[in-house]
């Protein structure tokens, strides 16, 4: 379908301002555009597990969620969307529910990535019909920046501090979209925020109005866990994209999409520089780190580009 983006930043807001997330974080603009991507007559009932999202946009009795909300544990999102999903056909087969419902589920990286994996994977394998979103912040930002298997490596996190013995996190960062892609889900999606905010929308839209189960996975800057001034999410994201740190592509029925190329390829280094995280990589002695997360984005770049063909 055509996509027209002005068309669907005109729609009424179904996240509204006045929540607590931190400004020049990320998340909002996830919520912001996710709802967007619903279709004005549909409704929705939202999972969202246990995280920065979920203590500052829900504070009973208040909350900037329009639609229904449920909050649940940090390890079992997907089990609570799968259980509403069940719930809903039921009611729907009885006469009970004539509205259209979408169920969508949402989670950082900790939530996602890591304590809530079982829920998510087991949803999967069920084919439950439920969209996930991650907003991808790359660490437990909520409890204090402990670093995730979403922290990229050499990232400075407090249970991987960069010092005189360290150069902050040993290993490589998980990716969660490809194994997502392993079980089979007939859409997933990798995309990020401001500058790409159209192919956002399209990737939400597609996830939510396919049927079965689907993941978008948004690389989502944490402005004090990444250690960057406010206004420099939008380049930050551009940099994640731009040097193929964040590439952005699709996954339908197993089919690989490359969803953009760039024009030229940046050094790491443009985007690691932006953020406090990697501060540590630019001193003398440890030039090797950024060779190291260089050689490791090449790899995994040409890796893509050879599914997409």
């Amino acid at each position: 379908m055509a996509y027209n983006l002005k068309e669907q930043l005109n729609k009424p807001e179904r996240f509204e301002a006045g929540h607590r997330l931190c400004a020049g974080c990320g998340a909002g603009i996830v919520c912001r555009a996710m709802m967007r991507a619903l279709e004005p007559e549909d409704k929705a009932v939202i999972c969202n597990a246990t995280g920065c999202l979920e203590v500052s946009s829900f504070q009973y009795p208040y909350t900037a969620w329009h639609d229904s909300y449920i909050h649940t544990a940090f390890e079992n999102a997907t089990a609570t969307a799968s259980g509403v999903e069940a719930a809903y056909n039921v009611m729907r087969r009885r006469g009970k529910i004539k509205d259209t419902f979408k169920i969508l589920a949402i989670g950082g990286d900790g939530g996602t990535y890591d304590i809530g994996f079982q829920s998510l994977s087991g949803a999967l394998e069920r084919g439950h019909d439920f969209t996930y979103f991650c907003y991808d912040n790359e660490a437990y930002m909520n409890t204090g920046t402990q670093r995730s298997s979403a922290t990229p490596r050499f990232a400075n996190a407090t249970t991987t501090p960069a010092g005189v013995e360290s150069v902050g996190k040993k290993q490589t960062q998980k990716d969660l979209t490809q194994i997502v892609v392993a079980h089979g889900a007939p859409y997933v999606a990798q995309t990020t925020l401001i500058g790409t905010l159209k192919d956002f929308h399209e990737k939400a839209h597609k996830a939510i109005y396919t049927e079965g189960p689907t993941f978008v996975n948004v690389l989502t800057p944490c402005p004090r866990g990444w250690q960057y001034p406010a206004e420099l999410l939008p380049e930050i994201c551009k940099m994640a994209v731009e040097t193929c740190v964040w590439p952005l592509y699709e996954v339908e029925n197993g089919e690989y999409h490359l969803s953009y190329m760039p024009k030229k390829k940046l050094p790491v280094e443009e985007f690691m520089k932006l953020q406090g995280r990697f501060r540590h990589c630019f001193k003398p002695g440890n030039e090797w780190t950024i060779e190291a997360a260089q050689e490791y984005v090449d790899k995994q770049w040409e890796a893509l580009l050879a599914k997409c063909n």
